[in-house]
């Protein structure tokens, strides 16, 4: 299983939170993420401590990173994310719906399903709202 596929939505949300939020010397304090969440510390805790061990994150005196494979899969989550909207895009949704379909599908689906996805697309730069999408990991196209 992929490590997109094993994550819930609420750890997606911490993981997002924490990039928004850590500086090049500051990791973010757990009470910034609970209230984030809209949980309480003990709990964004319990989302914190699966992506610590799934090397995601480094929590270090109260203050939690995202790693190198953190940023990595927020950026495979970004493609997966943004692909799957430019297929609801172009099966006729609206772009105001389609961040709603993507996120109904974006954590479920596998890289190959994305990369054929996209290949079908003829490898879209952008997403309905003009965001752009990451390049293929294994593409050998420049953008």
């Amino acid at each position: 299983m992929e490590t997109l596929q094993k994550l819930t939505r609420r750890q997606l949300d911490a993981l997002a939170t924490i990039r928004n939020h850590e500086t090049n010397d500051r990791g973010v304090p757990l009470k910034l993420i609970a209230s984030s969440l809209r949980l309480t510390p003990p709990a964004a805790l319990g989302h914190l401590t699966p992506l610590e061990t799934l090397g995601l994150v480094v929590r270090y005196r109260g203050k939690t990173r995202l790693s190198a494979r953190g940023r990595d899969t927020m950026l495979e989550y970004q493609r997966h994310h943004r692909v799957a909207e430019t297929l609801f895009g172009r099966l006729g949704l609206p772009p105001s719906e389609t961040c709603h379909a993507a996120h109904e599908i974006d954590l479920a689906i596998s890289h190959r399903t994305i990369e054929e996805i996209c290949r079908a697309q003829r490898h879209p730069v952008s997403c309905p709202h003009g965001e752009p999408i990451p390049p293929c990991p294994s593409s050998s196209r420049n953008r």
